[in-house]
């Protein structure tokens, strides 16, 4: 938990910083570029005016220009010969200003502007703007060019956008720590029912299997997760009540028999010639106890196995393949099945259930059987009709549970284990669908199996 809440605020930590570090410098360069554009703006505009004075030829006597009114530090008028003829400084040319000799429009260009490093330790960087214009006639070169040179100290600039780089490093820290601290909490505060939950599962053992987790409520992804595991937790509690009742009935089943079985082969050994009758009174508990324990080791296959192979299948001829294997049943088996029904299942397996069907049917049928296999309502169906005493409607459902029996006495006499019904019922389920008892139309018991037609 701690480690999660660790990553969560290092990762808002560092998406902080990035933000900043770009939004920071991204703020830092618009605003030193704005400010460097408008002092060159007006710098360029101071060296334009003066420029029209030597268009003019109205610059002051003596070279003495009036200081500018933007702003401007220092405008200068040199001729061809690099000598300057008019300055806004008092005595002429400052001596602490840069070399301006490289500094002038190219041809086809009348003006040119640059940023200059200081021209001495502890000097200013400026902005200098270079405007042509042309003077009056030299003798030497009439049409000799004269360039106005307007200069600004960038002190204000530099000022303000260390200010904007000071503010922004100074403050990145906390905010930093802040988005960390706010995702440490938010992320503590989301896992708390996750902790809760956790503890919940922790408290559950293989006693308490009742125990269930806190529900924070709401609709989150943390509450369906508490309802999801007390959904785990509610199938594993009737999953392990029905193993265990499944062991005590099987206990229960195995003891009579095994019992019987002792009984006799005690009584044969006790005799000086065993009686053939005894003996074969065991040998039909032995195979009755092999039946129950094949039947347990399918129902645990089907509990635990994998799913049925879905593979094409015909219901009536494995209703009619059934009936063939059974050459002389106790009561008349009649197959109704006079189109094929096609099916997606395991084969093997669907015959077992159907098989078990039949059998329930023959054990408790007055004077028929009729099997039947059909197509209905997107399900491919098998019914099993026999016209014994029926089954009560209050029981209709609990006779695919296991080892359940509504004559115990008559099962045991006619070899059933008790679990044929509740096998063809965990076959129908494993194959999507489901076994059902209902009342025939003309009395007795009607047990119907139906599978989706195309598949589970």
């Amino acid at each position: 938990m701690s480690s999660l809440r660790a990553r969560t605020a290092l990762a808002a930590a560092l998406a902080m910083a990035a933000v900043l570090a770009t939004g920071g410098l991204w703020l830092y360069t618009l605003l030193r570029g704005n400010l460097l554009d408008n002092t060159t703006g007006r710098t360029e505009l101071a060296a334009r005016k003066v420029a029209a004075q030597v268009d003019t030829r109205t610059l002051p006597p003596g070279g003495r220009l009036p200081a500018p009114e933007t702003g401007v530090d220092l405008v200068l008028v040199r001729d061809a010969q690099g000598r300057t003829v008019a300055s806004t400084a008092a005595g002429g040319e400052p001596r602490d200003i840069p070399r301006l000799d490289g500094l002038r429009p190219g041809p086809g260009q009348d003006s040119r502007s640059a940023v200059l490093a200081p021209a001495h330790a502890g000097g200013q960087r400026r902005v200098v703007v270079a405007v042509a214009a042309p003077g009056p006639p030299a003798a030497h070169d009439p049409a000799a060019p004269h360039t106005v040179y307007a200069m600004t100290v960038l002190g204000d600039v530099d000022d303000a956008t260390r200010a904007v780089a000071v503010g922004l490093l100074a403050g990145a820290p906390p905010l930093t720590a802040f988005a960390a601290a706010l995702a440490w909490w938010a992320t503590g505060h989301a896992l708390r029912p996750v902790a809760a939950i956790r503890s919940g599962l922790a408290a559950v053992t293989a006693s308490e299997l009742d125990r269930r987790v806190p529900d924070p409520g709401g609709a989150d992804e943390i509450a369906r997760l508490a309802r999801t595991v007390n959904d785990t937790l509610d199938r594993l509690e009737r999953s392990d009540a029905r193993q265990r009742q499944f062991t005590a009935d099987a206990s229960h089943e195995l003891r009579n028999p095994l019992a019987a079985v002792r009984s006799r082969l005690e009584v044969a050994l006790a005799m000086e010639r065993p009686d053939r009758a005894s003996v074969a009174a065991a040998l039909a508990d032995t195979e009755r106890l092999q039946r129950i324990a094949a039947d347990l080791l399918l129902l645990a296959r089907l509990d635990g196995g994998p799913a049925p192979r879905p593979e094409p299948v015909d219901l009536s001829l494995l209703a009619a393949e059934d009936a063939a294997r059974r050459p002389a049943p106790r009561v008349p088996l009649r197959l109704e099945a006079p189109a094929p029904v096609p099916a997606y299942g395991d084969a093997a397996r669907l015959e077992r259930a159907l098989a078990n069907l039949v059998d329930n049917a023959l054990r408790y049928a007055r004077g028929g059987v009729v099997v039947r296999a059909l197509a209905r309502d997107g399900w491919v169906v098998l019914e099993v009709v026999d016209d014994g005493p029926g089954i009560p409607e209050a029981d209709r459902g609990r006779i695919f549970e296991r080892f359940v029996r509504l004559d115990a006495d008559r099962g045991r006499a006619s070899g059933g284990t008790g679990l044929g019904l509740a096998i063809a019922h965990e076959i129908a389920r494993a194959h999507g669908g489901d076994v059902r008892a209902l009342a025939a139309p003309g009395g007795g018991a009607l047990l119907e199996l139906r599978i989706p037609a195309g598949g589970r």
